[in-house]
């Protein structure tokens, strides 16, 4: 009779809740939240909290870490055109990020779908507090937004901020704070404000980063100026950098 009572919560939803709710409180959804959640109580303590704190804080701060990498190796891109409209694209990538969070807001008070630890009994919560709507996953949002901004400016390193961000789904269904479909509502909102954003944004952006790059601070931005005699930029030579492009040193920058 018990298993019976605990069975009804996990195949029907509460009355009140939207359709929206109820299908992300049962079935396939339900089956894998339970699932991936079950591994941390098969976890040593230590190792939950670590991944808490991951799920929590870590990811994010790595993908900003792949942000600086990727903006460090674009900044130096042989012309001022390529440098320019790379690093607006990472200059981008947190705006996205920011955009989406914002664009989440009503969607959440319009689903209204309770946290999983709410609706349903044998969860592992790793981290406490989360007193809001599930349905989207903000951290899913903003990493995903934040790695196909990443992508879109550097394939290589944005490869690595994608991995970031599909770990960063993973640990938000492992902590038992969202249900996989919240984790995939927030890949899908994260990426399309920054695919279809992204024409506006690199309109108003790139006058902005190139007034910058034009400035006598603009080689902290954007190594890379304009080629005039040759492929080596005025700037880059004065301050002694080696270029990544280019035939060969001009006597401009043995001068330096």
């Amino acid at each position: 009779m018990a298993g019976l009572a605990m069975g009804i919560p996990l195949a029907e939803p509460r009355t009140g809740l939207s359709l929206a709710q109820a299908g992300g409180g049962s079935g396939a959804d339900l089956n894998l939240l339970y699932d991936i959640n079950g591994l941390s109580k098969a976890a040593p303590p230590w190792f939950d909290r670590i991944m808490g704190f991951v799920g929590e804080y870590g990811i994010m701060f790595g993908l900003a870490v792949v942000g600086l990498w990727a903006w460090w190796s674009v900044r130096r891109l042989g012309t001022a055109e390529d440098s320019t409209a790379a690093v607006t694209g990472l200059v981008w990538a947190p705006l996205a990020a920011a955009v989406a969070v914002v664009v989440n807001i009503p969607i959440r008070g319009f689903v209204e779908r309770p946290r999983p630890f709410v609706d349903h009994k044998g969860l592992e919560v790793l981290v406490a507090g989360k007193t809001d709507y599930s349905f989207v996953s903000d951290h899913s949002t903003m990493a995903m937004a934040l790695a196909v901004g990443i992508f879109l400016a550097h394939r290589r390193l944005g490869f690595a901020a994608l991995g970031l961000a599909l770990a960063e789904g993973f640990l938000r269904v492992y902590m038992g704070v969202h249900y996989p479909t919240d984790v995939i509502g927030g890949f899908a909102l994260g990426t399309a404000v920054t695919l279809l954003l992204a024409p506006l944004a690199m309109a108003l952006l790139t006058p902005v980063v190139s007034a910058i790059a034009g400035s006598r601070v603009g080689g902290v931005l954007v190594r890379a100026k304009r080629p005039r005699s040759g492929r080596n930029g005025e700037r880059g030579g004065a301050l002694g950098l080696p270029e990544p492009r280019g035939k060969g040193a001009g006597e401009r920058d043995l001068a330096a």
